[in-house]
């Protein structure tokens, strides 16, 4: 079962949810469809971050190289 939770929204979160329920999806359904979005966003957020911190790490990436030279050279066998 699931929790419940509560909340009092203030005056732009009250706007979202007018937004996200105008089509007539229920309070809930779209509470539940925008905290997966939010956590999706983070993650990917999460990610990038780290993607583009070990692109900018020069040993990070002499190692990627290296481990491209050798899979090359494993291939030209």
């Amino acid at each position: 079962m699931a929790d419940t939770i509560t909340f009092r929204p203030d005056e732009d979160t009250s706007r979202a949810l007018s937004i996200l329920t105008e089509d007539g999806t229920p309070v809930s359904a779209a509470v539940r469809a925008a905290l997966i979005d939010a956590a999706r966003h983070k993650t990917a957020k999460s990610l990038r971050e780290e993607a583009e911190a070990l692109a900018g790490d020069p040993i990070d990436r002499a190692e990627a190289a290296q481990v491209l030279r050798d899979m090359e050279a494993l291939r030209a066998r």
